[in-house]
């Protein structure tokens, strides 16, 4: 302990000596506007750490105060000003984004500052790199998500998994009164689909007996750990607590082993089965990298990993929250049911379980009103490579981080009306003036970012949505998810690389009639 104390003391002694030296050799901070205009909504800033004191203040609700900052302000966009003169740009600006995602694409990239922090953890993946890196993995990962792809999806991995144990979990759990962390069964779910689909791999994570797999809490705390790096002060005090692997440094590292070790594990076993076929099959995200001549083991784990990432935790988290509002808005519930049970459905048709759900336009925007309140992704992060002015008038420089913000875009009265607290799918429908059925009106994507936009707007955006309706279809008419949460309070939104319901979504199940 003693030892422990004496190398956080050199820590805290080397990193003041730095701002000090940095504070009396650096004036270019000034040019960036240190200090903010004195405007009530806006964090205080001071020498050296900026708004560090307002940002550590409000950290574990940062979607919540931010989004209130940036909403209060008439373009839209807040600076918040980091230690050592860096600079946060924060906007909810749909022109902004816009400009950030599409028209000045190359100027706004994921940069080294920004891969540096989840470097250790996606290495080269998809999600965390640029250039010639980000269009072949978009490429190769394109061919899965076309309409064969999507149909094989819904009709095969997801049906078979609802069928097998999702329900069966869900009738034994209301037979037996049984309290279920609902947002723990729904990622146990989307880890189990997004492996079979991609991988040709079964976890079997969804088991009755819930098993607790090494790899998926080695995930969770890996994600959870990767933000506390942009939670500090400066990169270099994690850099430091990396070097000597201390404090939750270390932690990361045993954690990222973990989930590098299983994935390595599921590219081995890839292998071998494919070297055990006479001729290369592609049927699966997984092999069509290994065809593509990349065996680059490191290379191939990166994008295992990735794909686990975007197919567990966005879909589940999605779901998580829009069963919290159905449940608590039953004339949507009802309408939702309506649509399902006016489907006439062909059980015996080949594509009958991809074009129903295709189709339910009420549950389609009962899907994104839910995601407008909750994103899975409630802000992402860019380096600005050279400097540049946005259209509403900001300013930002070569290395700034620049970050958008979907959270605070969907509680915007000024994006969608004073009634934006509402939870109302009706906002994204109309009716058709002849068949008196409902019309999906969607938002374009740059006031309503929660796919991103542009060149990076997400690949699997349609699988998601299928995914997530077919759930809805057969889980709402064989159950009721009543939330187990005390009157008078509401579940807890909080974010790490993507969001979750801070403490699990407890629920009972009841069957219906």
């Amino acid at each position: 302990m003693l030892a422990d104390l004496n190398l956080s003391t050199s820590l805290l002694y080397c990193l003041a000596t730095f701002l000090t030296l940095y504070a009396i050799t650096n004036f270019n901070s000034i040019r960036r506007g240190l200090f903010p205009s004195k405007q009530s909504k806006l964090p205080r800033s001071f020498p050296l750490i900026g708004s560090y004191l307002s940002l550590i203040k409000h950290i574990h609700h940062f979607s919540d105060w931010s989004a209130t900052i940036v909403n209060s302000q008439p373009s839209s966009t807040f600076i918040l000003h980091r230690a050592l003169g860096q600079r946060m740009v924060i906007t909810a600006n749909p022109a902004n984004v816009e400009h950030i995602l599409k028209t000045n694409f190359h100027v706004y990239q994921k940069g080294t500052s920004v891969t540096a922090l989840a470097y250790d953890f996606l290495g080269r993946g998809i999600f965390n790199v640029d250039g010639d890196w980000w269009k072949f993995q978009r490429q190769v990962a394109s061919h899965e998500f076309k309409t064969k792809s999507l149909r094989n999806f819904v009709e095969t991995v997801v049906d078979t998994e609802l069928s097998n144990r999702l329900l069966p979990l869900m009738k034994n759990a209301a037979v037996e009164e049984i309290v279920l962390d609902f947002q723990d069964i729904l990622f146990r779910f989307a880890f189990d689909n997004i492996c079979n689909i991609a991988f040709g791999y079964d976890p079997e994570y969804l088991l009755p007996s819930l098993p607790e797999a090494k790899f998926a809490v080695a995930f969770e705390n890996t994600t959870m750990l990767i933000t506390k790096r942009f939670r500090q002060i400066s990169p270099l005090v994690w850099k430091i607590l990396k070097f000597f692997n201390t404090g939750f440094e270390k932690e990361l590292k045993n954690s990222v082993e973990e989930v590098r070790e299983f994935a390595r594990k599921v590219l081995r076993e890839k292998k071998k089965e494919l070297d055990e076929k006479s001729e290369l099959q592609t049927d699966d995200l997984l092999s069509r990298f290994l065809s593509s001549g990349h065996s680059d083991e490191v290379f191939v784990i990166d994008i295992v990993i990735s794909f686990i990432l975007a197919g567990r935790d966005t879909t589940s988290a999605a779901l998580t929250w829009f069963f919290y509002l159905i449940a608590n808005h039953p004339d949507a519930e009802s309408k939702i049911l309506a649509e399902i049970n006016d489907k006439n459905f062909e059980k015996n048709s080949e594509s009958s379980a991809y074009n129903e759900v295709k189709d339910m336009m009420y549950t389609h925007a009962a899907l994104c009103e839910s995601m407008r309140l909750y994103p899975p992704v409630p802000t992402d992060g860019k380096q600005v490579m050279e400097d540049d002015v946005m259209p509403d008038g900001t300013r930002v420089y070569k290395n700034d981080r620049v970050i958008y913000h979907p959270y605070a875009m969907g509680r915007s009265e000024k994006l969608w009306g004073s009634d934006w607290r509402e939870f109302r799918p009706e906002r994204w429908l109309e009716r058709d003036g002849v068949t008196g059925k409902w019309c999906f009106i969607g938002r374009d994507q740059y006031s309503y970012p929660v796919f991103q936009a542009g060149p990076r707007v997400c690949l699997g955006k349609e699988m998601a949505f299928l995914q997530m309706k077919r759930v809805v279809a057969r889980v709402l008419p064989a159950f009721r998810v009543i939330p187990v949460i005390e009157e008078g309070t509401e579940p807890v939104y909080t974010a790490y690389l993507t969001a979750k319901m801070h403490g699990g979504f407890p629920v009972r199940i009841q069957q219906r009639a």
